[in-house]
C-alpha cells in the first residue's frame, strides 16, 4: 500500500498547510463549501442507515465514505485546517503569518457552514415534501438530535459546557488523524483504509465535530426543532469549534511534529570506564 515513514508524511503535513495559507479565497471557499456539503450527505446517509437498521453501529461503520470521498478530492474541512495551517507557521515558512493562518480558517468555516446549509436546506425539503408534510422518520430523528445537544447540555450548565468541548477535542484528534491517514499512503486503497478507522470511531463515539454539526442543527430548526440560533451557537457550535482546535493540533498536530520533523537530541550512550593501565 506505499505505506511512508511518519518524517515523510509529517513533512507532506507542513507542506500541505502551506499550500493552503496561500491559496487564493476563491480556490479556499469552494473547497470547503464542497466538502462541507459532502460531509453533510454522510450525515445524512449514516442518520438514515441508523433510522432503517436500528444499529447506530452501522451508521457509525457508514458514514466515513464522505469523508474519504472529500478528502480524495481535495476539498477542506476546518478540522483539518485546524491541525495543518499552524505547523506551517511553527516551522517557519517563508511568507507565513498568525493573519494568513487565521484567513484560511476564516474562509473555510464561511465555505463549510455554506455547504452544509445548502445540503441541509435541501433535505429538509426532502424529509417534508416541500415543508407540505410532518418530517419524515430520518427528519424527525434529526430534529431531535439539534433539541439534545443543544439544550440537554445547557441543562447542566458549565458541567455541559465543559462536556461539548471535551467532545470536540477528542472529535478532532480523531478526525484529523483521518486527515493524516490521507497522507500515510500513496495509493488510493492505503488512503481510504487510514482515514476510515479514526472517523468510524469518532463517529460511533458520538463526538461533536462542528461541519457535522453545521448540518444537523440547521436542518434540525428548519424542520421544527425546539431551540433556537443562540442555543446553537452557544451551547453547540463555538465550544465545539475550540474543542475541535485544541483537540487536533495538541494531539495529533503538534505531537508528530515535535517528535518526528523538530526532533529532541538522541540520548548517547554512557561511555565505558576505562581501567588505568598497571
Amino acid at each position: 500500500m506505499s505505506y511512508l515513514v511518519p518524517s515523510e508524511f509529517v513533512t507532506k503535513m507542513v507542506d500541505a498547510g502551506e499550500s493552503k495559507i496561500f491559496m487564493s479565497t476563491r480556490d479556499t471557499v469552494i473547497r470547503a463549501y464542497m466538502a462541507g456539503a459532502i460531509l453533510a450527505l454522510a450525515a445524512v446517509f449514516a442518520v438514515t442507515v441508523t433510522v432503517q437498521t436500528g444499529f447506530p453501529i452501522i451508521g457509525a461503520i457508514l458514514f466515513p465514505v464522505g469523508f474519504c470521498m472529500l478528502y480524495l478530492l481535495g476539498f477542506d474541512l476546518l478540522t483539518g485546517v485546524f491541525v495543518l495551517t499552524p505547523l506551517a507557521l511553527i516551522d517557519k515558512r517563508p511568507g507565513v503569518t498568525i493573519g494568513g493562518v487565521l484567513r484560511n480558517w476564516g474562509l473555510v468555516f464561511v465555505g463549510n457552514f455554506l455547504g452544509a446549509l445548502t445540503v441541509a436546506v435541501m433535505m429538509a425539503v426532502v424529509f417534508t415534501y416541500g415543508f407540505s408534510t410532518p418530517p419524515d422518520k430520518v427528519g424527525t430523528v434529526i430534529s431531535h438530535i439539534g433539541e439534545n445537544r443543544t439544550l440537554g447540555y445547557a441543562q447542566y450548565g458549565a458541567a455541559g459546557m465543559l462536556t461539548i468541548f471535551l467532545r470536540g477535542m477528542l472529535c478532532n484528534w480523531m478526525v484529523s488523524t483521518g486527515v493524516v491517514g490521507a497522507m500515510i499512503s500513496t495509493s488510493v486503497s492505503g488512503k481510504v483504509i487510514a482515514m476510515w478507522m479514526p472517523i468510524m470511531l469518532f463517529f460511533g463515539m458520538t463526538f461533536e465535530h462542528s461541519v457535522v454539526n453545521m448540518f444537523l442543527f440547521p436542518s434540525a430548526m428548519l424542520m421544527g426543532g425546539n431551540f433556537s440560533v443562540m442555543d446553537y451557537m452557544i451551547w453547540n457550535e463555538l465550544p465545539t469549534v475550540l474543542g475541535n482546535l485544541i483537540g487536533g493540533l495538541a494531539f495529533t498536530g503538534l505531537t508528530l511534529y515535535a517528535t518526528h520533523v523538530r526532533t529532541a537530541p538522541k540520548r548517547r550512550l554512557p561511555q565505558p570506564h576505562l581501567q588505568p593501565a598497571e
